[in-house]
């Protein structure tokens, strides 16, 4: 029989308690929770609202405000500016499909880790906590950038669908219309018979 997800109800008091063990957690116990791919959900103590993201929020603030921060100002306001954007959507899934193929890799190196060097082997877990250690400044510059780069993307693709869009409408014409680079302070305006066909 499958156990049931794990249930952590959230009190008026801002108190966590685990349903599975009887207690009080925080959000540190959250998080290991999360580090150990524990399947969980965190509602509303009273009104049953389901709270699990704004708690993950919580703990990547945490992580960010303390030690070594994941993701730069100019970043972050990047991605804030997606918010509202015909682009929101698609950016979040494009960068979840990538996130989860970047752990799928993790985890493949970390299979082939234990099958030469074994589960227990000290020199194994060594040699990989050396490799992490390594790996972990330049793996976070690596996420920021990936990230920064397809936001350019994004901004490209939105570009040009808004520069085919007007394509599209050049040929219409519009009472009062000025094509951009056409504005004149001499010139009368425009009535639809001369400058919208330029």
């Amino acid at each position: 029989m499958q156990e049931q997800q794990r249930l952590i109800k959230k009190y008026p008091n801002r108190r966590l308690y685990d349903t599975r063990t009887s207690s009080y957690i925080t959000l540190s116990d959250v998080k290991e929770l999360v580090l150990n791919n524990e399947e969980f959900q965190v509602v509303d103590a009273k009104t049953g609202e389901e709270l699990t993201r704004s708690i993950l929020l919580q703990i990547i603030l945490e992580e960010e405000a303390g030690g070594a921060p994941m993701f730069t100002s100019d970043l972050l306001a990047h991605m804030i500016r997606f918010y509202g954007n015909a682009m929101q959507g698609m950016m979040g899934k494009y960068l979840e499909s990538n996130i989860k193929a970047f752990t799928e890799m993790q985890g493949k190196l970390q299979d082939q880790a234990r099958a030469i060097y074994g589960e227990n082997s000290p020199v194994g877990q060594d040699l990989w906590a050396q490799f992490l250690n390594f790996q972990g400044p330049a793996l976070q510059s690596m996420m920021g950038a990936y990230v920064n780069q397809s936001k350019k993307m994004f901004e490209q693709m939105q570009s040009q669908l808004e520069s085919q869009t007007r394509n599209m409408f050049t040929g219409f014409q519009f009472p009062n219309y000025v094509k951009p680079g056409d504005e004149r302070a001499d010139a009368p305006a425009a009535t639809g018979k001369g400058d919208a066909h330029k």
